[in-house]
């Protein structure tokens, strides 16, 4: 007999057999999930807004298509989240930041619309740090959200709460946002499967330059069968990829023969961890001893190019950061202050520049990997931090001194997975990312999936499943927003 643990923490692919042959019931799976974040969430902090009697009606609903044989969709009944800027009809969306008036959206975004026609049951909006320009936790409007590892450790950022739901057990689909690794290192700092897709693969309501959204999961697996939904067509996307008839179910795929990069120096930023490198070689040599062709990668980007891409950034947020009344401002997280301050009267010629810059990445990183079928990488330079740093690193001329791994294939549109590949000495999860081909979504995933059959079983994550804050006694205060009639 399963517990309540062991039934919210299922794989989605098991959930959808166990329905489709009447040994599980979307109703068991909601309340055994419902369970596991009231014994959890006063410490993860992982909600912005929840509604469990609402979600409680739409598992009720998915019970009585499945007796009937009806289901709407692969993922009929299955528990999902979705990040607080992926606008859900009535929810207000306040970017993580306590000094915006949150935005109130009237339809529902092309993801939300496919989850629902799916019949996914929609837990609730999962937080993000300010503006989701930090790569952790930390919030100005919602507090520390914390690792269910270990609540002194990071999350990762910017999908914080997408992350921390995940590897928490609050069920296994979850939807993030990256715009310059914000799926992918909540990925490698709390051991998920996850797939920053190609650039216009998921339709989005606001597109933007290096913006994608993903699936965020424990199993390579569940990530495709997710994709599967989120990657159908919606016309509001102007910069979305036609439609395709995509094989999403991400059986491993053969590696022999297989060109496969291995990078380990990003050429900016801050140099790797020796427990980072150690975890990717092995990775990498596991390919190799299977057939693969496995080769280095020499470093592509530059410091100049990975601080343009920063003041890019800086002067966008600048912009949004000078329309806030003055009182607003003040309750904006300081370090995003700083950082966007670094943004303020930038000339026009300069922010060109740096545009130009962005296509020099997206032009080298095409051309550097363009050889390979898969180029294997650290995520991060470095493993969980603690949870109360914004940032990595602390030093504001450091602020994006992580994500020279990442942020290239945001801005080649080339898509990048990241599966768990070891652990540090101390028990922090080490993530590999594995990166394809220009539109190769399904390339990358059969591949994260042969590597996650054949991970030796070091890099297995075993899964926090017990209650958090057991050995810290961590709590966060904070409380999730209630929707009107919500029992909090």
């Amino acid at each position: 007999m399963l517990t309540e643990q062991g039934l919210a923490t299922m794989p989605a692919v098991e959930m959808v057999a166990g329905f489709a042959d009447h040994t599980l019931s979307p109703v068991q799976v909601h309340d055994a999930v419902q369970a596991v974040i009231e014994a959890r969430e006063s410490v993860l902090n992982a909600f912005w807004v929840r509604d469990p009697d609402e979600s409680r009606k739409a598992a009720l609903a998915s019970e009585a298509r499945w007796a009937a044989g009806e289901p709407l969709g692969p993922i009929d009944g299955v528990p999902v989240t979705l990040k607080e800027n992926v606008a859900r009809r009535g929810v207000p969306m306040p970017s993580g930041n306590a000094g915006t008036v949150p935005v109130v959206p009237e339809a529902d975004a092309p993801i939300t619309a496919r989850v629902l026609e799916s019949g996914g049951v929609v837990l609730g909006s999962t937080v993000m740090p300010d503006w989701g320009m930090l790569s952790s936790g930390v919030s100005s409007r919602h507090g520390i959200t914390r690792s269910p590892w270990n609540p002194a450790w990071t999350t990762g950022g910017s999908s914080s709460g997408a992350g921390a739901a995940a590897a928490g057990g609050y069920g296994p689909l979850h939807v993030g946002t990256d715009i310059g690794g914000s799926i992918r290192l909540p990925g490698t700092w709390l051991g998920l499967a996850t797939l920053k897709p190609s650039y216009g693969r998921i339709p989005l309501d606001a597109p933007y330059l290096g913006r994608a959204a993903g699936p965020m999961a424990r199993t390579v697996a569940d990530a495709a069968l997710f994709m599967s939904v989120l990657s159908r067509p919606d016309p509001r996307d102007w910069s979305s990829l036609p439609p395709q008839d995509i094989n999403w179910s991400a059986s491993a795929g053969e590696v022999r023969g297989l060109r496969v990069g291995v990078q380990l120096d990003a050429g900016c930023g801050e140099p790797c961890d020796a427990e980072v490198r150690a975890a990717v070689n092995r990775a990498a040599a596991l390919f190799e001893a299977a057939g693969a062709v496995v080769e280095p990668v020499e470093p592509f980007m530059s410091q100049d190019l990975l601080d343009d891409l920063d003041l890019f950034w800086r002067v966008r947020s600048w912009n949004d950061f000078r329309e806030l009344p003055a009182e607003a401002k003040l309750r904006v997280h300081p370090s995003i202050i700083r950082w966007c301050q670094g943004g303020a009267d930038v000339p026009g010629t300069r922010v060109l520049q740096c545009y130009q810059q962005i296509m020099r990445i997206q032009e080298r990183t095409v051309a550097a990997t363009l050889p390979y079928d898969l180029v294997l990488s650290p995520v991060a330079p470095v493993a969980a931090f603690p949870a109360e740093q914004p940032m990595p690193f602390l030093e504001d001329a450091k602020t994006m001194a992580h994500i020279g791994f990442t942020a290239p294939y945001n801005m080649s549109g080339q898509p990048a997975a990241t599966v768990n590949c070891g652990l540090t000495a101390d028990g922090r999860p080490i993530g590999v990312q594995l990166a394809g081909r220009r539109f190769d979504d399904l390339g990358v995933l059969r591949a994260a999936a042969w590597y996650e059959q054949n991970r030796p079983a070091e890099a297995v994550p075993h899964w926090p499943d017990s209650a958090p804050g057991a050995t810290t006694g961590a709590t966060t205060g904070e409380k999730t927003t209630t929707l009107e009639g919500e029992k909090p």
